[in-house]
């Protein structure tokens, strides 16, 4: 994908993280890697459903800006770090949803195997203690998570996701949240049945199949 396909994909999806709710004012930012050098972000300060493609930024892998009249976002960190840590990943998506958020509010993971579909998807959402906005603490926080899951809870403060594009890290959010609003239904309700160890297995073992399905398609492409 050319940058400037890159620049509208990350209109689109920023339009459909406000208008979904999964996002409010100028929260929230999504970045996609354009490739070994150089990474497309959106910058702080407005409203990820209302930007227009001169509004984004290039910055380095240091996440230095390079091009672009607006400022970095602040957790401009986080992303360097997923990036870094996973070359896999070419996009990331961090978010409010508000349920999901609401689980991180009161220190709880997304962890629960509830739902097939879920652990096929992500495995689990597991949470990260809480660290300030914008600052090295944030991703020393999330560094024990980014090898082994594509989204991870915030405590206090939001989502992050990832993925292979930006499709893939938007579709982990909308997940995300869906899995949240299960999992409170399931504690409104107060009959919790998680799936059994050996079911557990069985989908965990399904689930790295069809990872290394994806990860050939993607070698041969």
């Amino acid at each position: 994908m050319s940058e400037h396909e890159s620049r509208l994909e990350i209109l689109r999806f920023g339009k459909m993280l406000h208008e979904r709710g999964l996002i409010a004012a100028t929260d929230g930012n999504i970045s996609v890697r354009l490739n070994e050098v150089s990474i497309l972000v959106t910058p702080t300060c407005i409203s990820k459903g209302m930007m227009s493609t001169e509004d984004l930024l290039v910055v380095d892998m240091q996440g230095r800006k390079v091009s672009g009249f607006r400022d970095v976002t602040s957790e401009i960190g986080m992303h360097m770090t997923i990036y870094r840590m996973r070359p896999d990943v070419n996009a990331i998506v961090h978010a409010h949803p508000p349920t999901a958020t609401g689980f991180a509010a009161c220190g709880l993971a997304l962890d629960q195997a509830l739902i097939s579909e879920v652990l096929l998807s992500l495995g689990s959402v597991p949470l990260a203690r809480y660290a300030t906005p914008g600052t090295s603490e944030l991703s020393e926080a999330l560094e024990p998570f980014i090898p082994d899951h594509d989204a991870v809870l915030m405590a206090n403060h939001g989502v992050v996701t990832c993925g292979c594009d930006l499709m893939q890290a938007y579709m982990n959010m909308e997940t995300v949240e869906h899995f949240a609003k299960i999992a409170l239904v399931v504690r409104q309700l107060g009959c919790e049945r998680p799936l059994a160890a050996e079911q557990v297995t069985k989908l965990q073992e399904m689930r790295q199949r069809i990872q290394h399905y994806k990860s050939e398609l993607r070698t041969r492409a």
